[in-house]
């Protein structure tokens, strides 16, 4: 009976060993609990973190620093989306998901850029990447850089693809990060994320992004999965005027992570649109008690006094129901087009129509025929504008500075 017992417990522990074991090992492909982040794509707000800054493997979330890295390169006239980029040895050789390029053909930009995005294309990414960076790793390199200077402090980036790489990590949070900057930076880009399909020389490339269907609003930007990160999204959606960009990582499935990442959505747009005609009413509530509606923060600069009123214009590009939106939307306007808005200044003007406040947002600071030059270089990025008369002393943002 001893012996008995002692062969028992023998087994047990052995049993026990080779379960640890067992759970230590398929540690590297099970999944842990998930992260997430949802932030107010205006104002940068987090609105629900969990686990946000848990390192984890990006999979194909990495695609959207290359795409960050090519629209840069876009609107610094290094590329052009009709540039056709060679396909090397080593982008053709790539995993799937991929377009199937050969060695020695050659891709053009949009066709790249469009197929990363909705077919999410390994072979894809590596021609971007060696067209920018002359070799996959010196890309990766850049990569880094720039998500460090966005911001994203525990991120490092080893290939273009997002394709299985032990070193090669980030977090919610500056995931979320990167897909503000997306937003904030390339507004003339964002609609291709909300592409559902793409076609290539007669084929019909489906996106891999369900909550483009399934979500009202949503319009980008980038899923994610390999067996070590789990299924990951990085998605936006806008909902009456207000927007949120939100990311999830780390879940068993993709329906689970779609459902996870709508239910985010939908409770913080719901949020903010309360929070928006909350504070309406309040505006209302302070007109019709006749109280003095509380004026943005603002610095009054006086133009030069060789400035007549005749010679000073501005250009307004939007009218807003409150001053931060009016005031990040001109930043955002004056950041992408610096060619012509360097030096400018941002106003803001406060208008009383009717019962309401509507705040103008301005570039101003032109000459006329200036003035004239920039709102057609923005009507041509389909950005409405007009050209105005500005009064020689007006209110400019004090934050004029990015």
């Amino acid at each position: 009976m001893q012996y008995f017992f002692k062969k028992t417990n023998k087994y047990k522990f052995s049993f026990l060993v080779v379960a640890f074991l067992s759970s230590m090992l398929l540690g590297k492909s099970c999944y842990a609990s998930t992260s997430s982040i949802m932030i107010d794509a205006e104002t940068g707000k987090i609105l629900s973190q969990y686990n946000a800054d848990e390192r984890r493997y990006p999979a194909s979330l990495t695609k959207l620093m290359t795409l960050y890295l090519t629209f840069e390169a876009l609107d610094k006239g290094h590329l052009k989306m009709s540039d056709r980029l060679s396909v090397s040895r080593h982008a053709a050789n790539m995993e799937p998901s991929k377009l199937g390029l050969k060695a020695g053909q050659t891709i053009q930009v949009k066709e790249a850029v469009n197929a990363l995005i909705v077919k999410s294309a390994n072979d894809c990414a590596v021609v971007l990447a060696e067209a920018l960076g002359k070799t996959e790793s010196q890309f990766a390199q850049k990569m880094t850089a720039k998500a460090k200077k966005l911001g994203m402090k525990n991120t490092i980036f080893k290939n273009a693809s997002g394709l299985p790489n032990p070193n090669q990590k980030t977090t919610a949070r500056d995931m979320a990060t990167l897909g503000n900057a997306m937003y904030r930076d390339f507004p003339h880009y964002y609609s291709l994320f909300s592409q559902k399909t793409y076609k290539y020389k007669g084929r019909t490339l489906y996106t891999h992004n369900h909550v483009l269907q399934q979500f009202k609003g949503a319009d980008g930007m980038k899923t994610g999965y390999t067996r070590a990160a789990g299924f990951n999204i990085v998605t936006s959606a806008q909902r009456q005027g207000s927007r949120v960009i939100a990311v999830t990582m780390g879940h068993k499935t993709y329906k689970e992570r779609d459902q996870k990442v709508m239910s985010m959505m939908n409770r913080g747009l719901t949020k903010l649109v309360q929070n928006e005609k909350d504070s309406t009413a309040l505006m209302y509530a302070n007109l019709s008690d006749k109280k003095p509606v509380a004026q943005p923060v603002v610095e009054e600069i006086e133009v030069a006094s060789n400035e007549t009123s005749e010679k000073v214009w501005g250009i307004q590009i939007g009218a807003f129901s409150n001053y931060a939106k009016a005031r990040n939307y001109a930043l955002k306007v004056k950041r992408n087009t610096q060619q012509f808005f360097k030096g400018k200044n941002i106003s803001v003007e406060p208008v009383t129509t009717g019962a309401a406040v509507v705040y103008r947002s301005k570039i101003v600071g032109f000459a006329k025929n200036d003035a004239d030059t920039a709102c057609r270089k923005l009507k041509s990025k389909n950005q409405s504008c007009i050209v105005v008369a500005s009064n020689p002393t007006a209110y400019y943002a004090s934050a004029n500075r990015y």
